[in-house]
C-alpha cells in the first residue's frame, strides 16, 4: 500500500503551496528554490494523474480537486503532528491542545486558568483561539469549545450552556442619561456586532419595543463590543453567561432581566477516544464543572 502513496514530502508541499497559493511563498517557508517547488508539485500531479493548480500568467488557483486534497492534507498534518507530539513526550509532560472562541477564553477562562494550572501541573496546556474555525473539532484539538445551534456528529459532545444575550452599559453612562424603561435605550447610541448585526431589533421585539437609536456602532468582536460599553460609548447586547465577570465588578451594568435567546449553546466537543486519555478527560471534567449549566 505504502508504494502507491505519493511522497509525504511531496504532500506537504502541495498543502503549503496550496495554502498560500503561492510557489514563491511556499519556497521561503520550506526552504527550497521556487522552482523545485513546482517540479514536486508537478510530481506529484503526474503520480496522481490531475491537475491540482490552474496555472495563470499572474496567477495561481486551485482545481476543485486541489481544494477538496488540501481540506484533506491540514486535516491529516495537523493529526500528524498532534501525534508525533504526543509520543513525544509520552514519558514525559503532557501537552492538551483547547480551541475556543476568543471571547470565551478571555472572560471565562482567564479568570479560572490558574486552577487548571495547579490541578495538572505536569501537563502543558496549548490555547488556540481561532476566530474561525474552518470545522467544528479541528485535527490538532484535543478539546474545542464550539457555539451551535445543535451537537456536533461523531464527537463526543456536552452542552456547557444556552447562547443569550441582554442590553448592558457602564454605570458612569448612567449616571450622564438614566435608563429607566426599554424606550430611554433611543435615546443612546447602541453598540453591536457585526456578527449578529440583527440583534438588537429581535431583542426589541420580545419587549415590544420600537427601535430608533441616535446612532449604532458595530464592531467585529464581542471583546471589543463589551470594551465599547465599559468606557460609556453606549449600551450593548452581550453574552449574559460570558459578561458575568464584568457584572460581578460593577464595570457592567445589565439593565433589564429580558434576554434574547439565539438558539445557540456553548459545547465542549473532543474525540471519543481522546476522552479516554487522562490529562485530557481530567481538563474535560473540569471544563464541565467550572462551565457547566450548574456552574
Amino acid at each position: 500500500m505504502s508504494t502507491r502513496l505519493p511522497s509525504l514530502k511531496f504532500l506537504k508541499t502541495f498543502q503549503v503551496a496550496a495554502a498560500r497559493l503561492s510557489f514563491k511563498a511556499a519556497a521561503e517557508e520550506l526552504f527550497i528554490t521556487p522552482s523545485a517547488v513546482s517540479h514536486q508539485i508537478k510530481a506529484l500531479e503526474e503520480r496522481l494523474g490531475l491537475a491540482l493548480f490552474e496555472r495563470g500568467p499572474q496567477s495561481l488557483s486551485l482545481t476543485e480537486a486541489g481544494r477538496n486534497y488540501l481540506q484533506h492534507m491540514e486535516t491529516v498534518f495537523a493529526r500528524l503532528e498532534s501525534v508525533t507530539e504526543q509520543l513525544q513526550i509520552r514519558h514525559g509532560r503532557g501537552v492538551v491542545r483547547v480551541h475556543m472562541p476568543p471571547f470565551f477564553a478571555t472572560e471565562m477562562l482567564l479568570p479560572k486558568l490558574q486552577s487548571l494550572v495547579d490541578m495538572q501541573p505536569d501537563t502543558d496546556i496549548h490555547i488556540n483561539t481561532a476566530l474561525e474555525p474552518r470545522q467544528p473539532h479541528s485535527a490538532d484539538a484535543d478539546v474545542s469549545i464550539i457555539v451551535n445551534a445543535a451537537p456536533a456528529t461523531g464527537l463526543a459532545c456536552y452542552k456547557l450552556f444556552s447562547q443569550t444575550f441582554v442590553p448592558a452599559c457602564s454605570p458612569r453612562l448612567l449616571l450622564r442619561r438614566p435608563i429607566n424603561t426599554v424606550d430611554d435605550i433611543n435615546a443612546h447610541t447602541l453598540i453591536a456586532h457585526e456578527a449578529r448585526r440583527d440583534g438588537w431589533d429581535r431583542w426589541a421585539r420580545s419587549v415590544d419595543m420600537g427601535l430608533r437609536p441616535r446612532k449604532i456602532v458595530r464592531f467585529d468582536s464581542m471583546d471589543t463590543v463589551a470594551q465599547a460599553a465599559e468606557h460609556g460609548i453606549g449600551v450593548a447586547l452581550v453574552s449574559s453567561r460570558l459578561s458575568s465577570e464584568r457584572f460581578a465588578r460593577g464595570s457592567l451594568v445589565r439593565l433589564f432581566d429580558a434576554e434574547l435567546t439565539t438558539g445557540d449553546s456553548y459545547f465542549l466537543v473532543l474525540r471519543r477516544e481522546d476522552a479516554m486519555r487522562p490529562d485530557v478527560r481530567a481538563l474535560m471534567q473540569w471544563m464541565l464543572e467550572e462551565f457547566g449549566n450548574a456552574a
